[in-house]
């Protein structure tokens, strides 16, 4: 299975969702959208985007480029990771989730000087 088809049903998953009702946001027909997750084609620019607008993320983690400005694709997957994730929170759980990312960076920063 190629990356794009790994990451509609990744996404799919995440969001609780079959293959029909990706399909359904989509705009799709179910049969085309299972080509698509089945990696048996792949869908033109304008499809991609429908699809990643529906699913609530972007082209660039459906098709695996990265996002990060990191040279560590370690880092840069982790990023990738943690932005697709924050498309499915609330307002709420976003402020929270970047609360707690800056108090484990000045928590860092804290222990960088006392050493």
């Amino acid at each position: 299975m190629d990356l794009f088809a790994k990451r509609l049903h990744e996404r799919a998953k995440h969001l609780g969702i079959s293959n029909a009702e990706a399909a359904r946001r989509c705009a799709l027909d179910e049969r085309r959208f299972g080509h698509y997750a089945s990696g048996r084609r792949e869908p033109d620019l304008a499809t991609l985007v429908r699809i990643a607008e529906a699913l609530d993320t972007t082209p660039n983690w459906l098709l695996g480029v990265p996002s990060s400005d990191s040279k560590d694709p370690h880092i840069a997957k982790l990023v990738d990771r943690f932005t697709n994730a924050s498309n499915g929170m609330t307002l709420q759980e976003l402020e929270m989730s970047v609360i707690q990312a800056e108090a484990v960076a000045a928590s860092k920063r804290g222990n960088q000087r006392d050493t």
